[in-house]
């Protein structure tokens, strides 16, 4: 089995909600609150979650665009964003939206070219644009289009030049926050087998953010559901998808699309909206929308069981995998 590269542990993100009159902290909103998963070299890592969950912000926080409240975030067993050690030039981030992730006063060529600028990688002019020219290449783009401007692509044209500055300094692990979300359904799968062939081809390791499930099943190898500030369920994407144990991720998963009109696949409808995560609810966060939630889901939170290879938690499941409660 492969070694962990990226391991996160009980990791928080708190931020400031409200302020009293004299300006100290009355209401903490808590977009992250004690996340812990490991990523191993080469594979990808979809975490899911509907949106408000604490997705993208756990993706910030891990790669150091946000400090994080609390908890550890370790590089290839080295800790990161301590004693000025940060993730930049291991992780890097492909972003959500391509129309407002580059500068559109830059050319491509010296969007490309920022990061080999802030890190100092090259020797002349030269090396840097043939570095520009190796990066559009490896993405689909022309070289000759190094001197044009962002207004001047499609989205799925951008979303390939952000992939090209994220590749630009060779990252080990690339946070991909959304990154096909913003991008037509005939663009989405083109960049998606762009991720795929650029991890076989240069060995990535990816954290792949998104609400598209069926997408997730098709790029990850392990899938991480997330609510409301928590991871709930971690598994294999094939046993996660097959078996889902968290009576939200059996939600979740209920709400995929079907090509097939004659698949009578019944949909679990969630009572209520996604509570505050200023004011989460005590015990299970998802027991206020749970079907099958009991007095000791309100009561006791409960704590992630390891079940063979995947991760569970849920006073409903046993220590042997077993739900103890109705399927629909």
């Amino acid at each position: 089995m492969a070694e962990n590269l990226l391991e996160v542990k009980n990791l928080k993100k708190h931020f400031v909600a409200e302020r009293n009159f004299w300006g100290k902290p009355k209401a903490i909103l808590k977009a992250v609150d004690g996340v812990s998963f490991d990523i191993r070299k080469g594979e990808t890592l979809g975490l899911v979650g509907e949106s408000g969950c604490g997705k993208s912000t756990t993706g910030r926080t891990v790669i150091g665009l946000y400090e994080p409240t609390e908890g550890e975030v370790y590089f290839d067993g080295e800790k990161l964003n301590s004693d000025g050690n940060f993730a930049d030039e291991k992780i890097q981030m492909i972003f959500q939206d391509p129309y407002a992730c580059l500068n559109p006063r830059m050319t491509v060529g010296d969007i490309i070219g920022e990061p080999l600028d802030i890190h100092h990688v090259y020797n002349s002019k030269q090396e840097r644009m043939a570095r520009v020219y190796e990066l559009l290449n490896l993405v689909g783009l022309n070289p000759e289009q190094a001197n044009r401007f962002p207004h001047e692509f499609s989205g799925g044209q951008r979303q390939r030049i952000g992939i090209a500055r994220a590749l630009a300094i060779n990252p080990k692990i690339i946070i991909c926050d959304e990154p096909i979300s913003a991008l037509d359904v005939s663009i989405q799968a083109q960049v998606v087998n762009l991720l795929s062939k650029l991890q076989r081809e240069l060995g990535l390791t990816y954290l792949f953010i998104a609400h598209d499930l069926a997408m997730v099943r098709y790029i990850s190898q392990r899938v991480a559901v997330m609510y409301l500030g928590k991871i709930v369920e971690l598994a294999a994407t094939e046993d996660l998808y097959e078996l889902p144990l968290h009576p939200y991720t059996q939600a979740l998963l209920s709400a995929i699309p079907v090509p097939d009109p004659d698949d009578k696949q019944e949909r679990i409808h969630l009572e209520g909206e996604l509570p505050s995560p200023v004011n989460p609810p005590q015990g299970c966060r998802f027991c206020t929308r749970c079907p099958y939630a009991r007095d000791i889901c309100r009561e006791q939170e409960p704590v992630m069981k390891t079940i063979g290879s995947r991760q569970v938690a849920c006073h409903l499941v046993d220590k042997d995998g077993k739900r103890l409660y109705a399927m629909n």
